[in-house]
């Protein structure tokens, strides 16, 4: 299964950036790419998937503690 990397925009819009089929390969991609991005621009992100519309939606799934409620 690929991994996918994608750049996370405002408003949850994704792009994919690129695929690969090894993590090592994927995770140097990235590492890359955040190196040569401006202080502050969009999260670059890899999601393992069976499809590129899986790791999609994996990206946007709300993990548990990842959003915090006012009290």
């Amino acid at each position: 299964m690929p991994y996918f990397i994608f750049e996370i925009k405002p408003f949850a819009q994704l792009e994919k950036l690129a695929e690969f089929e090894a993590f090592k390969d994927a995770s140097a991609h990235a590492k890359a790419l955040r190196a040569a991005q401006p202080e502050g621009g969009p999260r670059i992100k890899v999601m393992f998937g069976d499809t590129q519309l899986a790791a999609e939606d994996q990206l946007l799934q709300l993990r548990e503690g990842s959003v915090q409620q006012d009290d």
